[in-house]
Parts: structure tokens; sequence; C-alpha cells
């Protein structure tokens, strides 16, 4: 059944262009480092190892909190090794900076441990994370005495990796993957969510929390009808956030807003991921990863229906247009009227928003000895 919401969303596809947003954009670094126009940050057409893919951001905070990337060409730090494609999205809270940091090593721990390892695998991205979260709790260590607000500094991290025909989709927050596969039988392409989602308002995530900390009758509190993390925090699982990792930043002078009662002896907040591992097959159609700005307003399936009906150039701004119009509708505003409030107040009305969609060429998956150009962007043109 094609619903009315469907409709809003796919009907302008088949216009040539997104209201004329973009088409007077400045480009930072030139085309294959994405355009920047406002708020917007966007690279509308690219090709990776598997075929070939879409990104965009856009702002809200006063700071972008959002990082992402695309990795493609070699997953090792040897020339002969697995060729393959790396996508990260990485959503940033009480700052950007381990969103950042995670944007420059996340990716460098993954060859590390792929060239160790000799070959892809879910324990060599859990390595990467583990090290990468590691290397910044250390940062955060060197760095307490002078700038001691580091230490509530954390970020979501959501990575997808296409390897020798297999798919890798880690998580730790509240980012997510969802899978484009068409059903022949019914002639569709249908949303599989392919991410975990580590989140207090989920009751298994309350449970997970409660089963590894039982001591602690306030690891997890409803405040203003919302759970969280000791009463601070949505996300259960990330990489940062040093004062919910290592007791020793549970004190002055970090801000008393980030502070609880009492000490204790093992991290509250995991940074490990859940990993989920299939064999790529032809029907699996593409791949959209986003930070959960995108999903506060679309579904899963609205969101496959609009990329399934649209031509891959721009579709990623596409989806974040549709969340922005969603968002405006809300607020009972028009998005002519939300596209000119600026960065810091728009956090009022949406969060920052990455999206990046990869597209599946079964052809090229399946050929695992491509040598494709590398290619290797990260979103917003940061560093």
């Amino acid at each position: 059944m094609v619903t009315s919401t469907w409709k809003r969303y796919v009907y302008p596809c088949w216009k040539p262009t997104l209201d004329n947003e973009g088409e007077n954009s400045s480009s930072r670094g030139g085309d294959p480092g994405g355009s920047v126009d406002g708020l917007w940050w966007y690279k509308d057409l690219g090709h990776h190892v598997n075929g070939e893919f879409s990104m965009a951001v856009i702002q809200a905070n006063n700071i972008l909190e959002d990082q992402s990337q695309l990795e493609s060409g070699s997953m090792s730090l040897i020339e002969a090794g697995p060729q393959g494609t790396f996508v990260g999205i990485y959503d940033g809270h009480a700052g950007a900076e381990a969103a950042r940091f995670i944007n420059g090593r996340l990716f460098e721990n993954v060859k590390k441990f792929t060239s160790e390892d000799q070959v892809m695998s879910a324990d060599v991205i859990s390595k990467a994370y583990l090290a990468t979260e590691e290397e910044f709790l250390s940062l955060v260590r060197n760095q307490w005495q002078t700038r001691p607000q580091i230490a509530s500094v954390g970020s979501c991290c959501l990575v997808g990796i296409i390897c020798s025909g297999m798919l890798y989709i880690a998580n730790a927050g509240d980012s997510r993957a969802v899978l484009g596969k068409r059903e022949r039988a019914l002639k569709e392409v249908k949303a599989v969510q392919l991410s975990s989602e580590h989140n207090a308002s989920l009751e298994s995530v309350r449970e997970e929390l409660r089963s590894l900390h039982p001591d602690d009758p306030n690891v997890v509190v409803l405040k203003h009808k919302v759970w969280r993390v000791k009463g601070i925090i949505q996300v259960s699982r990330s990489i940062g956030d040093a004062y919910l990792k290592r007791a020793e930043f549970n004190r002055e002078p970090l801000l008393p807003k980030f502070r609880f009662p009492g000490t204790f002896q093992k991290p509250i907040l995991l940074a490990e991921p859940s990993i989920f591992v299939q064999k790529l097959l032809p029907e699996d159609q593409f791949l959209i990863f986003a930070s959960d700005g995108l999903w506060e307003h679309l579904s899963n399936q609205e969101a496959v229906d609009i990329v399934s009906s649209c031509e891959h150039h721009g579709i990623a701004r596409k989806l974040i247009k549709a969340a922005l119009q969603e968002a405006a509708k809300k607020r009972e505003m028009r998005y002519a009227d939300l596209k000119r409030i600026d960065r810091g107040v728009r956090r009022h009305f949406h969060d920052d928003i990455t999206v990046i969609v990869l597209f599946l060429d079964s052809h090229l998956i399946s050929r695992s000895s491509f040598r494709a150009p590398v290619v290797s962007i990260k979103g917003g043109g940061g560093p």
C-alpha cells in the first residue's frame, strides 16, 4: 500500500534538484572532498570498491558533533591485504572531541589489527574499538588538569565494513544501520535493521545495565520521563565518556551535572560494540547508515522506500530533507521556515544528522581480488 507519508517523500525524487539546495555551494577540497552549503555538507555521488555511495550532513548544534568517514580500498597496512569498504558514523555528545578522535583513529586501528590477523573479522573490529577507546582515555588523562571537561565528552560509534563478500556491522550507541533487501515474491524492497542499539529507553538495555551492576540500584534512573544511565546519559555504550568509565574522573573540576555520588570499580558504560556478520547476497540492494537524528523522524521502512524509489545521486540529502520536513511538521511549521533557523537554535528542532547510503553491486562484491581506486572522505570536511 502506498501511504500518504511515502508519497510525500518519494514524489519529490523525480524533480531534478533539491529545491536548489546546494546549487550555489562552495567546495571544500574539491568535489572529491564533498561540498558545503550553509549548514549542509554533502557528497552526492561517489564510487567505492563495491558500488556507489552518497553522503550528507546537516548541522544543528553550535559545533557539529557528528563526524563520519568512508574509506574504500585496502583494509590492512599490507598492500596485498583484503580490499573493501569501511563506513563510520560517529555521533558525539557533550562536545565533538571524541567523534573527531574516532574519525582519525578507528579505521587506522582496523587496518592495524587486520594486518596482524591477516584477515578481517569481528574480533579485529572489536579490538579496534577497544584500542581507540584506550587511546582516547589516555588523551583525557593527559589533558585532565588543563581541560577537565574533556572527561565528559563521548561518542556513539557505528561501523560497517564490506570485505571478501562479507558484511560486518558494529555498533556502540544508538546510531543505526538498515539494509534494503529486495523481496522478489512481493516485488518490493524490505527494510532490515542490522544494528543493535544501546539506549536506556529500551528495556533490554536497562536489564543489561542492572545485571552488570547488581550492587548499584541507581545505575539506570527514570528522570523527567526519560530513562538515563546514572540519571545523566541515555546511551549505555560509547567511546569516551571517561567520567563513566574511570572513577578518577568522577570528581571536581568536572562540571557538577556530570558528577554523581559514590564511586565504581568497573566501567558503567561499555566501549565494546555489538557486532553482526552476514554474507552479502544478490538481493541486498543498499545499506543506510545514519545517526539517530534521522531515525527520530523516519522509520526504517520509510527510509528504505525513499532510497529504493529515487535515483542514487543526492539520495543522502533527500533522506535528511525528509527527516527535516517531519521535524518541521511536528512543530507545526513549514520546512521553508525551519531552513532559515541558524545552528544552535536549530538544536531545539532537530539534532545533527549524518547519512551514508552504500549501494551494493553484487558483481563487484564477488570480485574479491578487484583493485579499485582508493577513496577516503570525511563527512563534514573535517581533517
